[in-house]
């Protein structure tokens, strides 16, 4: 029995390149599809949000002398690319998928209107949000939390590369141990790196829990959204 029935699930693009150096890795994204697919047989109606790091990074293209902004466009491209990628996956796999864009390019996604996006959601179709916000400087975290209240999600699912929020860097501290649960204002005095401080701000003002959990561990999603002790809840 699922424990949500709306979830925002955020995926960095960089979970989708698997041990490529960039790209897409098709392994990769045909498991974490059978994931999404195992966890809508459930009845949980879910809605994605995915980053671009995998084509470009913004924040490493400004950094070189381009103008932060420009960066910012182009990287939201690249997220057009993966929903794209994401979705003709998913319809491979017997899903429907809906592409919706916070950038205005009809010819090849539709755009993003949130009375259509709760439409599609209670009809059983997956909607990927692509773009992030459709503005510079703002990141696809903070289009999660965005996205997430917009749409009334119970919850912002973060799958990351670690399976949770640690006291420390598990991969620098063998001694760091995971959080069951943690509140934001937890997280935030103690410099815990869950989100970006403008997508943790949101969900903490809308009272949107996060959790955050691998998405490279087989069976990681289902056992999150049926409640189980997995990953880290970061809540009010």
């Amino acid at each position: 029995m699922p424990a949500y029935k709306r979830i925002l699930l955020k995926l960095s693009g960089e979970a989708l390149m698997g041990d490529d150096a960039f790209g897409i890795n098709r392994a990769t994204i045909v498991r974490m599809v059978e994931e999404i697919a195992e966890v809508t047989r459930l009845g949980v109606q879910v809605a994605i949000v995915i980053g671009g790091g995998n084509i470009f990074r913004g924040v490493a293209g400004g950094s070189v002398g381009m103008d932060r902004a420009t960066a910012d466009y182009m990287g939201m491209l690249a997220t057009v690319m993966n929903s794209l990628a994401l979705a003709d996956t998913m319809d491979k796999a017997g899903l429907v998928a809906r592409v919706m864009s916070a950038i205005a390019i009809e010819q090849v996604v539709e755009p993003y209107v949130r009375p259509k996006a709760l439409q599609y959601l209670e009809e059983g179709k997956v909607v990927v949000f692509a773009a992030g916000t459709g503005n510079p400087f703002f990141t696809t975290d903070t289009a999660a939390a965005l996205r997430g209240a917009e749409i009334g999600a119970e919850i912002v699912l973060k799958a990351t590369k670690v399976d949770g929020v640690y006291t420390a860097d598990p991969n620098k501290d063998p001694s760091a141990t995971r959080y069951t649960t943690i509140s934001f204002d937890e997280a935030m005095s103690k410099n815990l790196q869950v989100m970006d401080a403008t997508a943790f701000a949101l969900c903490r003002d809308q009272k949107l829990p996060v959790k955050v959990f691998s998405i490279f561990k087989p069976g990681a999603l289902r056992k999150v959204v049926q409640g189980g002790d997995e990953g880290t809840l970061v809540h009010v």
